[in-house]
């Protein structure tokens, strides 16, 4: 069973510097059962996130402007996909908006980094969630030496400028790291090769990419570092178990939902008088 402390309180990154390697991985921070119990505990927030869900999407007809962006960052493997299907899935696929980043198209590459993200910024009223995101930039970019160290750093500044707006114009950003383990990804690598359903999700260059892994868990640090901010904060989820994976990015969802104190729009005609028509109404050929 999961205990009264929140979740964003139990994963939130204190500011300064971090060492990703104080993060355990296989930990399960503010729940205290297993697997079964995990899984059943997911299942049970749907309801209510459905419900808050449907509010937020209600409330956009009042003008209301907040929405709500998940950005999912992680190691291949870390269970973006997985998080999608089983805590964002939970609520109405028709206010939720999902983003995929993958590299740049020919024609993005001609704009700043910033500009295909500011595209796919959600509406008022809709949960938005990045499958990968702006961070790309200032992950693989620095790791792969694609930019030169000091437009890595003007990059951070640029993304906190640009989530400073996004706050201000109403989008609660709930920014989750994906934390694994090099052994669990190997682990479900092989898992991947182990299985023609899968083989299609395999790519060799993963391999490659794992050369460089102390390299990535540095660029993480320092990226989380320098855009750690009170109103853009990061959360480190431990994500070897994929049940608590789910779990915790499903509270961290519920709760900010939460905090919004959500209503549903008064209506702005006469009920009565709305009811006494189609009781009166006269009969339809």
């Amino acid at each position: 069973m999961a205990n009264d402390t929140s979740f964003h309180d139990l994963l939130r990154v204190s500011p300064g510097a971090i060492d990703l390697a104080d993060f355990d991985t296989h930990g399960k921070p503010g729940f205290d059962d297993d697997k079964l119990a995990g899984e059943q505990a997911l299942l049970d927030l749907g309801e209510e996130l459905a419900d808050l869900q449907e509010r937020l999407f209600a409330q956009r007809t009042t003008g209301d402007q907040r929405r709500i962006l998940l950005v999912l960052q992680g190691m291949d493997t870390s269970g973006k996909g997985g998080v999608m299907r089983h805590a964002v899935g939970l609520v109405d696929p028709q206010g939720v908006r999902i983003t995929s980043f993958k590299a740049p198209t020919e024609e993005e590459q001609k704009h700043d980094f910033l500009w295909r993200i500011r595209k796919a910024v959600p509406e008022a009223g809709y949960i938005g969630v990045f499958d990968r995101s702006h961070y790309e930039d200032v992950l693989i970019g620095k790791v792969r030496e694609l930019a030169s160290p000091e437009t890595i750093e003007k990059r951070y500044d640029e993304i906190n400028a640009f989530e400073t707006e996004l706050v201000d114009d109403g989008v609660t950003v709930i920014k989750c790291m994906l934390h694994i383990s090099a052994d669990e990804q190997r682990e479900r690598l092989l898992a991947r090769l182990d299985d023609p359903t899968k083989f299609w999700k395999f790519n060799p260059g993963d391999i490659d990419e794992r050369e460089l892994w102390s390299a990535y868990q540095q660029a993480y640090a320092v990226a989380i570092e320098k855009t750690n901010t009170d109103h853009a904060p990061w959360y480190v989820v431990p994500s070897d178990r994929k049940w608590f994976r789910n779990l915790a990015v499903g509270k961290l969802l519920l709760e900010a939902l939460q905090g919004m104190e959500l209503t549903w729009p008064e209506a702005d005609f006469d009920i009565e008088e709305q009811k006494t028509r189609l009781k009166n109404e006269a009969p339809l050929t």
